[in-house]
């Protein structure tokens, strides 16, 4: 009998209604006294079952049945938990003001487990660091409410800012999915307004509330069709292609990174890298060129190359 299915055997043995003594408890599981002695101190310590031993009844019990308390659903080794609070760490750093609350209890139990089992191994957040670059402040209210009208599939009445344009528009929407791109947040949505999908920075939404009506619901495929089909998060029905070449030095780096998954490149013999991405709206597009300064050149298409062209000379022009 392996151990998870020997400590799930304790549950329905002590749940009888007299105590059972130790000797039955070796003679049902077929264990040592030894054996019996670390399921009892792991059932109990770490696993917070709440067995408890009489003498005058004449062994162990569980000492209440309706306090709620079960055997977990879920039982990890030492690696699994040290990978799990690996992951709790990371969402922590990503979100920490809005997810510590939630987070906290889930993190205090699995280091708890893993500390028994290998306590210098315990303290992950002095061995990874997430750095989140050009990351926008979100307030934590904020997250909040758009992730559970989310999941409770509601509509969304909220002041959302148009940095372009400088227009505060209040708009009702639908929630479909929340999107963590670039280090930032966003909400993916049916905008009843403008009767289409629309993507909203979460940091450019001053108010909002959750409704009583249910969500409109956009397919998935339609979603992905819709949301995904260009590079970036300003995305369309409508797709160009456009072509980059980079200098072979900066190819070393730009070949191993994946701009869309529908990209496509090729290696020309001096090295330089060429790459072709799918794209709805050029805004993210061409300010992610102009990062990379003289290591790329746009092929096409021809609007894409004036407006970069157009931004260089303009910065040109500040140096004048």
């Amino acid at each position: 009998m392996s151990e998870i299915a020997r400590l799930y055997r304790y549950r329905s043995l002590l749940s009888r209604a007299v105590a059972i003594s130790a000797t039955d408890l070796r003679a049902e599981l077929e264990i040592s006294t030894a054996t019996l002695k670390r399921d009892i101190a792991k059932l109990r310590d770490q696993l917070h079952v709440p067995i408890a031993f009489d003498r005058d009844r004449g062994g162990y019990f569980l000492e209440s049945e309706t306090d709620g308390r079960e055997l977990p659903g879920l039982w990890f080794s030492h690696d699994e938990l040290l990978a799990l609070l690996t992951i709790q760490h990371l969402l922590s750093q990503l979100e920490p003001t809005v997810l510590a609350a939630t987070l906290g209890p889930i993190k205090d139990r699995l280091s708890e487990l893993l500390g028994r089992q290998c306590p210098a191994q315990n303290d992950i957040g002095k061995r990874i660091l997430l750095l989140n670059a050009k990351k926008r402040i979100l307030p934590p209210r904020a997250f909040e409410v758009l992730a559970t009208a989310t999941v409770s599939r509601k509509r969304i009445q909220m002041t959302h800012l148009n940095r372009q344009s400088g227009l505060r528009l209040q708009r009702e929407v639908s929630p479909q999915r929340l999107v963590y791109y670039q280090n930032n947040w966003y909400l993916d949505a049916w905008c009843h307004l403008r009767e289409s999908l629309r993507s909203f920075s979460m940091d450019a939404i001053e108010q909002l509330r959750v409704m009583e009506e249910p969500a409109l619901e956009v397919s998935q495929d339609v979603i992905d069709a819709t949301m995904g089909t260009g590079y970036g998060i300003f995305s369309g029905a409508q797709t160009i292609w456009g072509k980059l070449k980079f200098s072979p030095q900066r190819s070393q780096w730009v070949s191993r990174e994946i701009w869309h998954p529908n990209q496509r490149s090729s290696t020309e013999a001096d090295g330089s890298f060429v790459l072709s991405i799918p794209y709805s709206d050029d805004r993210e597009l061409v300010g992610e060129i102009l990062r990379f300064g003289p290591d790329v050149e746009v092929l096409g298409p021809h609007e894409l190359k004036a407006k970069v062209q157009k931004n260089l000379l303009a910065a040109i022009g500040r140096y004048m």
